[in-house]
């Protein structure tokens, strides 16, 4: 098991785009400003979707332009190749692309069969390699479809095989509708790390069902080091039924910390930063059982 992990904090963007309020580009800013400050090392600041669809990330690339300077990993969202060049035009340094391994999802997500999607992501790949640019995609449904049901490994395997082949820096394992369980988790993941190694792989879980912690530690005993979360545990798949709710940034760092892996992160900063999320968002609920409950006496950081 490592000793340290990288936690990808994704609440400015998959948090924040399907929240009622929508927040301005400074609003959006300052909230990862605020992040940055509790020493999360990389965030995804936004996605170059059509604003008409999803006007809580128009002007990302002014939330890109505001960004500091200072070698934390941005990432944004991007769909298409419009998206991609607004993306590369913003100065972005990663660029994250969505893949269901379910035919059906994809269909009914982005409305293109899986061959369809496959071609689009890896003309999105060899873009940001001719450009300089990682690459991050994302295989969702990895464990289970809304429409499909259980989801085969190989299908998983097979389709981290082709991307990796293109030249993806990274690829995300996605539980997109909350489904898997650990023991899942940890068959799926151990094959994909025999496979690829677990440094080029991260995992992306959903808290649906209340199994993201579990699930996180079951990859964690895998080798893999890298996580996605969302500070209040925001955000979810508008196109799953039921599956709300990333995995909490605040419950995950202080599983991490307890058990003295290192995040690098400062809880009480962190704890500001969702301050000013509760006050930008106010009729939205903030998750989180640390927060509610506070740290324990005993509580030390990972050292």
């Amino acid at each position: 098991m490592t000793e340290k992990v990288v936690i990808n904090e994704v609440g400015p963007r998959d948090g924040l785009q399907n929240q009622a309020r929508v927040l301005s580009p400074e609003q959006r800013l300052q909230l990862i400003e605020a992040l940055i400050a509790a020493g999360l090392p990389a965030i995804e600041v936004g996605s170059f979707v059509s604003p008409r669809a999803v006007p809580a990330m128009a002007d990302t690339d002014r939330v890109i332009a505001g960004l500091p300077r200072n070698g934390v990993y941005y990432s944004a969202l991007v769909p298409n190749r419009k998206g991609y060049e607004l993306a590369r035009a913003s100065g972005i340094k990663a660029i994250g692309s969505v893949i269901a391994t379910s035919n059906t999802f994809n269909e009914k997500n982005i409305r293109m069969s899986s061959a369809q999607a496959l071609a689009v992501v890896l003309d999105l790949i060899a873009d940001s390699k001719r450009d300089g640019i990682d690459a991050l995609v994302y295989l969702s449904t990895a464990w289970e479809c809304p429409y499909e049901g259980r989801i085969e490994a190989r299908a998983v395997i097979d389709l981290a095989a082709q991307v990796f082949a293109a030249g993806a820096t990274e690829v995300v394992i996605a539980d997109t509708i909350g489904a898997a369980d650990p023991a899942a988790t940890a068959a799926l993941m151990k094959m994909l790390v025999d496979e690829f190694g677990a440094a080029r792989l991260t995992c992306h879980f959903h808290d649906t069902r209340g199994m993201a912690l579990a699930n996180v530690y079951a990859a964690l005993e895998c080798g893999i080091a890298k996580f996605d979360a969302s500070i209040g545990g925001l955000g979810g798949c508008p196109f799953a039924p039921g599956a709300s709710g990333n995995v909490i940034t605040e419950d995950l760092v202080f599983m991490f910390e307890s058990m003295g892996v290192k995040t690098g992160i400062d809880f009480q900063k962190l704890m500001a930063a969702r301050d000013l999320l509760r006050k930008a968002i106010p009729e939205e609920p903030i998750y989180g059982h640390t927060p509610e409950a506070g740290l324990p006496k005993g509580f030390r950081a990972a050292a």
